[in-house]
Formats: structure tokens, C-alpha cells, sequence
């Protein structure tokens, strides 16, 4: 893997073949690129670039002899006081780009349990702020991409414990959460057999729809996953992401799901104030599209059959797309998130 590196010139905007996600649309916080020690030092702390790719479709991703764009990657590393060594985990945002409460929150409590905590960038090293009005700007491959790209530079850094490292997604960021639990993904994403230990989607998009899969035994690895998701969500719905967590639990993988009663998407902001989104393109409820990745093509859920790859965006179009959503912060089912979180983590990373 290459040497990480300070930051450079942004990328030029990529377009990608995925057609929809659900997401926040909010601003990402900016910041200027940050000098930083070399992971060979054993630094800790800094904002770091690094290689990775932009695979455009799911099955770019899977089939390595499909061609994958090289890319540039970027996160924000913030280790925690204290020496020895330390379980990670990623934290990957969704439409709206990197928010605030990544590091304000969900970095600082992480830290304060003893973990590191690795903020990816998907969208800034691509020239792109949010995607919630347009998924295309960026593959969602990309983000399965970057997010082992990230795998391998945190399992290289000397303090941190390569075993121990978990991902943790928000909307779009929670498909990827769940996504790099596939093994099929897994497997054309790395090289050498190093997986999540963990798996963390919240408020996630893809339980239905274009970025969803087929479920049957051994799609998905043994690492366990909590699903975290507000009941009130019009962006993302908790019926579609338990269903889908029941048929991956049925399968043998460790899952857990945790419902938070009155809770909208974007719960974990510090914006309390509801604010309607009209613009915003989501999944229908009971969507019925999913993508086969053994067979590599979309399917009907509803009689398993196959989908031709020309008529997917008409079956998407009649079935499954819309707009409009609504996000809001609510503080005590925030409380309730961390903590079913910190729970999972501690015992997945056995602390």
C-alpha cells in the first residue's frame, strides 16, 4: 500500500452509475489540509490522504478484471490519550458530505472509551459537497472503496490493533457500513483477507432498492451488526432495514437492531429543528429491487427474477424512486444510539 500522504489538489468530479441513496443534506465541514506524521513513526493524530479507486458499479467492485479509475482518499485520524495498543473505528458520512457531530460527538465519545477514530472523506478529494438531490456525482462503490483503502492504512498504523477495527455508516454511509460486510465485496476490495470487525449502519440507506442485496447463506461474512434507526424516519424506513437485518440474521451472521422511538433521520444532530427536504431522492417503502452478487444482476424480490440491465432504471422508476424527507436532531435518541453502540463495540472489541 502507498506511503500516506499530505493532502493535494482536489479531484475532478466523477460520475458514477448508481441511482439513488438516502442521505442528510447537510454542509460538510471544511477545513484546511493539516501537516501530519508518517503511520511508520507511529504519529497519531492528523488529517491523511491515501491511494484508492472509484470502481463505478457494485460489480466493478466485486470483479477485479473490471476497471477501477485510480482515486485519492482522505480522513481525519484522531487517536486516543494514552499508549499501548487500540481498537479503531471508521466513521463514514452520507449525501451531505462530512457534518460536524462526526468529531463533535461520535469521535469524542469514541476517544473517550479508548478508541481511534478515522473520519473518511469520500466526497472532498472528488470535487463534490453533497449528493443528496443527485447520487450519481459519486459511485457508491467509491465509498466501498475508500472505506478498505482506509482498512489497510489504519491496520498499518503501529498503534492501532489491526483485529480491531470497525466501520461505523451514516445513511449513504450506512449502506457502505453494511455493504463491507458482503463477502463477495470483501473479496474484491482487498488483498489480503483483512475484514471489519464490526458493522455499524445508522439511519442506513440500501435496506431496499438499487444498492440492496440478495440475501441468501454465506453472502454475508461472520462479523457482527447493529442497526441503529429511527422508527419516525421518512428518509430511510426502519420496516425496510429490519426486514432486511432479519433475513441477514437468518443466515448466521450476529445481528442486532435497535429501534428509537419518534426518532427522524439525522437524529445525531445538534439541529433539533425538523426540516423538510423536498428535493431529496429516496427508496419507496417495500421496495422490491435488489442486486444478486453472486450472479452479478438486479433482481425482483418479489419472484426472484431477473432484471435486464437496460429495463433496471424503468423498474426503478415505477417501483421504487421518489423525493422527499424530512431530518431532525433529537438529542435523548442520540444518547441511546452511542450507548447501544458503545456497548456492541465494547464487546466485539472485547474491552
Amino acid at each position: 500500500m502507498r506511503k500516506p500522504t499530505l493532502l493535494g489538489t482536489p479531484l475532478a468530479a466523477l460520475i458514477g452509475a448508481a441511482l439513488l441513496a438516502v442521505a442528510p443534506a447537510v454542509q460538510p465541514q471544511t477545513s484546511d489540509a493539516v501537516a501530519v506524521g508518517d503511520f511508520a513513526a507511529g504519529q497519531g493524530s492528523g488529517r491523511y490522504s491515501f491511494a484508492s479507486s472509484t470502481p463505478r458499479t457494485l460489480a466493478d467492485a466485486i470483479d477485479r478484471s473490471r476497471p477501477r479509475p485510480p482515486a485519492t482518499a482522505v480522513g481525519q485520524l484522531v487517536m486516543p490519550a494514552g499508549a499501548g495498543k487500540v481498537p479503531a473505528v471508521l466513521l463514514v458520512h452520507g449525501s451531505g458530505g462530512v457534518y460536524p457531530e462526526l468529531t463533535s460527538f461520535w469521535g469524542k465519545r469514541f476517544n473517550d472509551l479508548g478508541m481511534a477514530v478515522f473520519i473518511l472523506d469520500i466526497f472532498g478529494p472528488r470535487g463534490v459537497q453533497s449528493t443528496a438531490e443527485d447520487q450519481s456525482q459519486v459511485p457508491f462503490s467509491a465509498d466501498l472503496a475508500d472505506a478498505f483503502a482506509a482498512l489497510a492504512l489504519l491496520a498499518s498504523h503501529p498503534r492501532i490493533d489491526r483485529e480491531r477495527i470497525a466501520i461505523m455508516g451514516f445513511s449513504r454511509g450506512g449502506t457502505a457500513a453494511w455493504r463491507t460486510a458482503v463477502n463477495r465485496i470483501a473479496g474484491g476490495l482487498t488483498t489480503d483477507g483483512l475484514r471489519f470487525a464490526a458493522h455499524i449502519p445508522v439511519y442506513s440507506g440500501g435496506c431496499a432498492g438499487i444498492t440492496s442485496v440478495a440475501v441468501r447463506p454465506g453472502v454475508f461474512g461472520p462479523a457482527p451488526i447493529l442497526w441503529i434507526h429511527g422508527d419516525a424516519d421518512d428518509y430511510s424506513y426502519a420496516s425496510d432495514c429490519q426486514s432486511f437485518a432479519r433475513r441477514i440474521g437468518a443466515t448466521g451472521t450476529p445481528v442486532e437492531f435497535v429501534l428509537l422511538p419518534g426518532a427522524l433521520h439525522k437524529f445525531d444532530a445538534d439541529n433539533t429543528r425538523r426540516i423538510y427536504l423536498p428535493g431529496a431522492i429516496k427508496t419507496r417503502e417495500g421496495c422490491p429491487l435488489e442486486f444478486d452478487v453472486d450472479a452479478l444482476a438486479f433482481r425482483d424480490r418479489r419472484n426472484g427474477a431477473a432484471i435486464a440491465a437496460g429495463e433496471v432504471g424503468a423498474f426503478n422508476k415505477a417501483n421504487c424512486a421518489t423525493t422527499g424527507a424530512s431530518v431532525e436532531g433529537d438529542r435523548k435518541a442520540r444518547e441511546a444510539a452511542a450507548k447501544a453502540a458503545e456497548a456492541f463495540l465494547k464487546q466485539a472489541f472485547r474491552l
